[in-house]
């Protein structure tokens, strides 16, 4: 068996026909992935952002910067699903971009909570767990929308439903929640 020219230069696995994915598949450079990872971002930039110039002093009532966190983490997430095509991609993108957000968020409010309370979570730790959990509602409901405008082909037409469902949803939860 002889080997034709330049068949030395594929790899030895699609010589063989298997063909792997390679080991770094996205595109940095497209504009597109930058707005996805903001996306994922978003709500523990903020909550960062937040914890580190004016930690929460109080868990009683709901602050502007709670809100501030549930609405950038779920339009976060709801940015990071308009990137996507098709229903079930924009759907799952959404989500597990307000999850993933959401778990972030969760673990700056245990990082940066200073003092450990007994019988009582710290406030930045009650601020975070209900930012994260309005963020996620939010992210959820952007989600459902964004099935329902996965076939529209503007990205910012797709982006407008979801996004605004999503803040009202994370508001209309740190209101319930705290």
């Amino acid at each position: 068996m002889t080997d034709a020219p330049g068949d030395d230069v594929a790899p030895v696995s699609v010589r063989l026909g298997q063909v792997v994915p390679p080991e770094d598949p996205e595109d940095w450079t497209r504009p597109l992935t930058w707005v996805a990872a903001f996306g994922m971002l978003a709500g523990p930039i903020t909550a960062l952002a937040w914890f580190v110039v004016v930690p929460p002093d109080d868990a009683a009532i709901a602050l502007p910067a709670t809100y501030l966190v549930a609405a950038s983490l779920a339009a976060g997430a709801a940015a990071t699903g308009a990137t996507q095509l098709g229903a079930a991609r924009a759907f799952t993108a959404t989500l597990g971009a307000g999850l993933f957000g959401a778990l972030v968020v969760i673990m700056l409010g245990v990082l940066m909570a200073g003092e450990r309370q007994i019988g009582s979570a710290s406030p930045t730790l009650a601020h975070a767990f209900a930012a994260a959990a309005a963020g996620v509602a939010g992210a959820l409901d952007a989600a459902i929308v964004a099935i329902g405008v996965a076939r529209i082909r503007s990205r910012l037409i797709r982006l407008l439903p979801a996004l605004l469902s999503a803040i009202v949803m994370a508001a209309i939860v740190v209101a319930v929640l705290m």
